[in-house]
């Protein structure tokens, strides 16, 4: 699943997909978004996504 524009969604929206796509699974070994993410949660990390100041992409990119 893509994530919801900006433009066409709502904060709640936005939030919501985070929060599912990057749900802890309860395997570290495995998952790896917390080494990737350096220990933020993502909320904290997209925190400017879902507020709908920057894209997802430019996030995504900008932790690679």
């Amino acid at each position: 699943m893509r994530p919801p524009e900006i433009e066409t969604s709502t904060r709640e929206e936005r939030e919501q997909y985070i929060r599912e796509t990057f749900r802890c699974r309860g395997d570290c070994d495995s998952c790896g978004f917390c080494a990737v993410y350096r220990g933020k949660t993502a909320e904290t990390v997209y925190a400017e996504y879902i507020e709908g100041t920057r894209t997802f992409q430019e996030i995504t990119q900008s932790y690679r």
